[in-house]
């Protein structure tokens, strides 16, 4: 493999494209909008699933990787880039779980320390809470600021030699005597060993028609943004599904919410009552800060959330890395180290078959 064409340029394809492009590989992203700026720009950039113990091991697998290590990549991108993706250990603070003995020992199988919380002891972690509850505190879990990753990855690709082609969408795949040999877009056709679709929500419609119809589907989620002042809220807190999460600056994101609304990616005031509402018990003090922004994305559901990395079936040299849902930031790194052992005949990090495009 000489030279490989990635369709997607959002977290996981641009991770993807570093990886290859440090093996050697000459890479071309392209991307149908801006890179960047679909799930891996609208989500929060907690570097963990949500309740991360109901989520099967195939996801745990990829998250546990990629948490280990996520902060020697960060580094390794903000020396690539001289940007600063806000990488952070703020830890996550869970409120009143309905399952804390499952949370405790999952925490003891997969060595993550999880510690069962008092009310007191919570509002000890997290002192501007409303009213605190009885929890679960994971002070291993991190964040980062997935727009700046986002531009701290282009850059760093960049760098690298990756070509990146912007607002050009996909919309054939070059299929000759049942192998794969580019892409054809709305302007010209890109020719490559081997493709890649990363087209989060909208990878299954590239790929339809192939013979394997891979579930993957647009969910919605929205998300407000409030501007407060630094060290306002000091932890990540989850309570009811609902988040709060604290930038450096004092801005404090709150989400989110899941629609199944197909490819409506509008804000609605509805989603903009019950996140406000929702982020104020948690936080009251927010009460007295502006929302200075509300926006909406569209994830990559997948059944159980488990993403499809490696070859695509029956078609050779084509790959699949989608469905991450609302992981992608969580187990990017893990995921495009994965498929770029599979793509170069490595060692995989971890075994690569439950996530196999052609799993039934």
């Amino acid at each position: 493999m000489k030279s490989t064409v990635i369709i997607g340029a959002g977290l996981t394809g641009l991770l993807l494209a570093r990886e290859l492009a440090l093996a050697g590989i000459k890479v071309t992203v392209i991307e149908r909008g801006k890179p960047g700026h679909e799930s891996s720009w609208a989500g929060g950039g907690i570097l963990s699933p949500l309740y991360p113990w109901r989520y099967p091991d195939a996801v745990t697998v990829l998250a546990g990787w990629s948490r280990r290590h996520y902060a020697r990549v960060v580094a390794d991108i903000r020396a690539e880039s001289g940007l600063d993706p806000e990488y952070q250990q703020s830890g996550l603070l869970i409120l009143a779980p309905r399952d804390q003995e499952e949370a405790l020992a999952w925490g003891r199988d997969h060595q993550v320390e999880v510690e069962g919380v008092s009310a007191a002891r919570a509002a000890d972690i997290e002192p501007r809470l409303g009213e605190a509850e009885a929890g679960i505190w994971l002070p291993q879990i991190g964040q980062l600021r997935n727009p700046r990753m986002m531009q701290a990855l282009v850059k760093a690709c960049a760098t690298l030699g990756v070509e990146l082609v912007e607002r050009c969408p996909a919309e054939q795949l070059l299929i000759r005597d049942g192998r794969v040999r580019g892409v054809r877009t709305a302007v010209n056709e890109v020719h490559a060993d081997t493709v890649v679709v990363a087209g989060g929500a909208w990878s299954r419609q590239l790929l339809a028609g192939l013979g394997v119809d891979l579930q993957i589907e647009p969910v919605k989620g929205q998300m407000l943004l409030y501007r407060s002042e630094p060290g306002l809220v000091r932890r990540i807190v989850l309570s009811k599904g609902h988040y709060v999460i604290p930038r450096r600056d004092g801005h404090i994101l709150a989400g989110s919410t899941l629609e199944h609304a197909g490819f409506d990616k509008r804000p609605t005031a509805a989603a903009r009552r019950e996140l406000q509402a929702a982020a104020e018990a948690i936080i009251p003090v927010l009460r007295d800060y502006p929302v200075v922004n509300h926006w909406a994305g569209l994830r990559p559901g997948s059944p159980q959330g488990i993403p499809y990395i490696g070859p695509y079936p029956d078609v050779e040299n084509l790959y699949v890395s989608a469905g991450h849902f609302r992981n992608g930031v969580a187990i990017g790194p893990a995921s495009a180290r994965l498929l770029a052992d599979l793509m170069l005949a490595r060692t995989q990090v971890v075994d690569p078959s439950p996530y196999d495009p052609g799993r039934r």
